[in-house]
C-alpha cells in the first residue's frame, strides 16, 4: 500500500492529533472532512488527515471553521495557488488586526490594574493598620477603603 493509499480510523486520528473523536465528527458535520463510510465505520484518507491537520492549525491561529471551509473550497476550485494564497493572506491580515486590537485592549487593562495596585500600596504606606472607620456615601451607606478606592476621587486613568 503506497503512502497515498493509507487509511486511518477515527481513533487513530484522534490519538495522533490529541483531539476527541467527537471533534473529528464535528468537523465532518461541518463539511471540512469527508471520510468514506463502510457500514458504521468511517475510513479516513490521506486527504482527510491533511484537512484535519489544516483545520486544527487554522483553529490554533484563531480562524473560524467558516474561514477554514472557505479556504478548502477555494483550494478545491482553483487551478493555481494564487487565489487561495491571496484569500489566505486576507484572512490572516484580518486575524492580525484582531490580535493587535486585543493586545492594545490588554495593555489598557494592564495599565489600569497597575495604577490600582499602586494606589493600594500608597494607601497602605500612609496607614498600614487602616482604622475600621468608614465614611458614608451620598446614600448614607458605609464606605470601606476599597469602595473609596473605586470612587472617582481616587481613580486616575493613565
Amino acid at each position: 500500500m503506497s503512502g497515498n493509499d493509507k487509511t486511518y480510523t477515527i481513533s487513530e486520528l484522534a490519538r495522533e492529533f490529541d483531539v476527541t473523536t467527537r471533534t473529528i465528527r464535528h468537523y465532518e458535520e461541518q463539511g471540512l472532512i469527508a471520510p468514506e463510510r463502510r457500514g458504521q465505520h468511517r475510513i479516513y484518507s490521506r486527504r482527510d488527515r491533511i484537512r484535519l491537520l489544516l483545520t486544527l492549525r487554522g483553529k490554533r491561529i484563531g480562524l473560524t471553521l467558516n474561514e477554514v471551509r472557505e479556504l478548502f473550497e477555494l483550494y478545491d476550485a482553483a487551478r493555481d495557488d494564487a487565489p487561495q494564497l491571496l484569500e489566505f493572506m486576507r484572512i490572516l491580515d484580518l486575524r492580525e488586526q484582531r490580535l493587535m486590537q486585543q493586545i492594545e485592549d490588554i495593555n489598557v487593562v494592564m495599565r489600569e490594574v497597575q495604577g490600582l495596585k499602586a494606589q493600594c500600596e500608597r494607601l497602605l504606606e500612609k496607614n498600614p493598620l487602616m482604622p475600621i472607620r468608614h465614611s458614608r456615601d451620598e446614600y448614607g451607606c458605609p464606605r470601606t477603603a476599597l469602595a473609596r478606592l473605586f470612587s472617582r476621587r481616587y481613580i486616575t486613568l493613565t
